[in-house]
């Protein structure tokens, strides 16, 4: 499948464009400032200057499959949290449809379920809820993964997936981007929603 990687520039996104590239995928990396571009190429993969906030539907063309995994980031405020993780979201969505695209894997976040009940980040939480529920209502294919807290260290190929995790985890970005560019590929993934955190389950047996 050619996939297009929305927020390839990103602590995940750029993780997971690595390991498409080692996978039978083909990804296309879709990031928004020139001076992103030589790092994927250099790699050998497609790249796609767009911006969320702007006209992005060129990066569409030929498009199997879309993982996004872009944030506002936690440097800014509600304002771009809303354009980017729930309007460039839902746009994308939209664009997923219109394209044909066969699987959208959208990274949000555990809390995104009930963001009334967070004391921080609660507009991050909203506009996750926001995006995952447009999506599950597009008609488009999709899989939505709730990580927990994110880390930087060294993934560890194991995890826990479930529909609801008893209590809230951390797990390292690096087996985030594993388990979405995982299940981007698998059938039975399609229409499901889970929360992802550290565990025992390899991710090949996912």
């Amino acid at each position: 499948m050619r996939v297009l990687v929305i927020g390839a520039n990103g602590s995940v996104g750029k993780q997971a464009v690595e390991k498409l590239k080692a996978s039978e995928h083909e990804p296309v990396a879709m990031v928004r400032k020139e001076e992103q571009l030589s790092q994927f190429e250099e790699m050998g993969v497609q790249t796609v200057l767009a911006d969320l906030e702007k006209d992005f539907e060129k990066a569409y063309d030929e498009i199997d499959a879309v993982i996004f995994a872009a944030g506002s980031g936690p440097n800014t405020g509600p304002d771009k949290t809303i354009i980017i993780d729930q309007e460039g979201a839902i746009e994308a969505i939209d664009l997923a449809k219109k394209n044909q695209v066969e699987r959208f894997v959208l990274l949000s976040s555990m809390g995104a379920d009930n963001p009334k009940d967070a004391e921080k980040i609660k507009h991050y939480l909203y506009a996750k809820h926001r995006a995952d529920v447009y999506l599950k209502n597009s008609g488009v294919d999709y899989t939505i993964v709730r990580p927990g807290g994110l880390t930087d260290d060294p993934g560890t190929g194991k995890v826990s997936l479930e529909k609801k995790q008893a209590s809230f985890g951390q797990i390292p970005r690096e087996d985030v981007a594993s388990v979405l560019v995982h299940l981007a590929g698998k059938p039975e993934a399609a229409n499901k929603q889970w929360e992802l955190i550290e565990g025992d389950t390899a991710i090949s047996e996912l």
